[in-house]
């Protein structure tokens, strides 16, 4: 609730509505497209997130618990921890690539967004 300050002593609270107009933002916020955009990049960045996480934690993990397995030499100098470090650059384009692909999808919701504040706006839209 908005309190709108009378005096230095005392104030009158007002209903949301009535204590400032809606913002364009509040307008989109309120878009069941903008809520589904919202649901629908949730569903792909936090199991990202979560899988790159556990991902980059296990190289630490790893050498703290099994040096003498992540220490095997793998191809001269090269060890199974060396590799383990650069497949984390892999998995992070390769997530980069999936979430490139995703957003396509999420421009169509932004597309749908904006048409909808134009059809509100009264700009006719497409």
């Amino acid at each position: 609730m908005a309190t709108k300050v009378v005096s230095e002593r005392e104030s009158v609270k007002l209903p949301p509505s009535a204590a400032e107009p809606a913002t364009p933002w509040s307008r989109i916020a309120e878009l069941d497209e903008f809520k589904q955009l919202l649901r629908a990049k949730a569903k792909f960045v936090v199991p990202a997130t979560i899988f790159f996480v556990v991902y980059y934690f296990l190289l630490p993990v790893s050498v703290g618990y099994f040096p003498q397995f992540m220490s095997k030499k793998v191809l001269g100098p090269v060890n199974l921890a060396y590799l383990f470090a650069l497949s984390q650059f892999f998995v992070a384009w390769a997530i980069a690539w999936l979430y490139v692909r995703k957003a396509r999808g999420f421009d169509e919701y932004g597309k749908r967004i904006i048409g909808h504040l134009d059809r509100m706006n009264g700009k006719g839209g497409k």
